[in-house]
């Protein structure tokens, strides 16, 4: 059964106050929400960057000479997953929906559904972000607890240690099993949305064959299906946990809070951006080489305030957002290096393993 979803408080005094000043800076950078040229520009050497590495792998007759170009390609396609499609799946590419459909379908080509993505990621995650029985992202079931809110399992007491490693099963999980099961159930978790249907069924059934096209039918000319297979295996490895770890860190760690829809009255009397804020976090956000290669989703505050300003500016408007945070007393959550993030998640995955008990005594301590 569903869950009954609460809704906000109706007091929006943060968020106007924010949009003003917001739009006000990039009224003075002479900016608009999109990604113009810049994103255009990125867009194309990410993409020859992705194309090199294939070609690449394609070429490469000696596992010493795969095993680099496994790891770039692996890093070069998340890269277009944090840049290009996450852009064009929030609207925030360009001015032209048409463009943004192309860009967001670069899910598709790389074997994930971008309506599915739009439907669990756009509406369920953005929408109620951290709230258990509301946003699937951190609902992982007995494999890993997330949340307060979400029952123990005793194997979890080592989830700090072992979920690194399945953090890159997501990719193959995603194009192999949640798209499917997502599309025949018409549900995501415990959330029914309409299934594909038209064009939106045409785009899911030709993205997955494209994917196998490239991944493995046009590899196996090449090589034996074996070493495919495990370059496939090799590759989707360092997508998987490159794509998980960055998401994570944004929303799962010690600073972050995290609600149960069951206590509506917890989130009905919150304004929606002050929830925004105090349920995610940035990372490293002035270091610019990651920032440039993640997509800007180290400034995941920003981003959930605004997800259809494209990760171009979120730099630019960030310290107007941490400004308007102190200036309403609302906390902002920024770690100050990636590896201070990574720690944050560690400490969190951790706690949450430790049976309910002994967390509180060890608070209580």
């Amino acid at each position: 059964m569903q869950e009954a979803r609460p809704k906000f408080s109706r007091e929006r005094l943060f968020q106007q106050d924010l949009q003003a000043r917001v739009e006000g800076r990039l009224a003075t950078l002479s900016r608009s929400k999109y990604g113009g040229l810049r994103i255009y520009a990125k867009t194309a050497l990410l993409l020859a960057w992705a194309g090199a590495s294939y070609w690449g792998l394609l070429a490469s007759a000696h596992w010493w000479q795969m095993l680099p170009l496994a790891v770039s390609m692996g890093l070069a396609l998340a890269a277009i997953g944090f840049n290009v499609s996450h852009d064009g799946n929030h609207g925030a590419f360009s001015s032209s929906r048409l463009v943004n459909r192309a860009m967001g379908g670069m899910h598709d080509f790389l074997g994930v559904s971008s309506y599915v993505w739009r439907w669990k990621h756009n509406v369920f995650h953005h929408s109620y972000p951290n709230v258990h029985g509301l946003d699937d992202d951190i609902d992982l079931g007995a494999l890993c607890r997330m949340s307060h809110h979400q029952r123990h399992f005793p194997h979890q007491r080592l989830q700090h240690l072992y979920m690194w490693v399945l953090y890159g099963l997501i990719v193959p999980k995603w194009q192999f099993y949640d798209d499917f099961v997502s599309v025949t159930r018409g549900r995501v978790g415990d959330h029914s949305f309409p299934r594909p249907r038209g064009t939106e069924l045409a785009v899911f059934v030709l993205g997955k064959l494209a994917f196998l096209a490239w991944a493995f039918l046009i590899p196996v000319l090449f090589h034996p299906l074996l070493v495919v297979v495990l370059v496939y295996g090799f590759v989707a490895l360092v997508q998987g946990v490159t794509l998980s770890v960055v998401f994570q860190l944004a929303h799962s760690n010690e600073e972050t809070h995290s609600f149960s829809a069951e206590d509506s009255g917890a989130v009905a009397g919150r304004e929606w951006a002050v929830h925004q804020v105090e349920t995610t976090a940035n990372f490293a956000r002035r270091n610019r080489l990651l920032t440039w290669y993640v997509g800007g989703l180290n400034h995941q505050v920003e981003h959930h305030l605004f997800p259809r300003i494209s990760h171009v500016h979120l730099s630019a408007i960030a310290d107007v957002v941490e400004q308007t945070c102190r200036d309403h007393g609302i906390r902002y959550n920024d770690h100050p290096t990636f590896r201070s993030a990574v720690a944050s998640h560690f400490a969190w995955l951790r706690d949450m393993g430790r049976p309910p008990v002994v967390a509180a005594d060890a608070e209580a301590a």
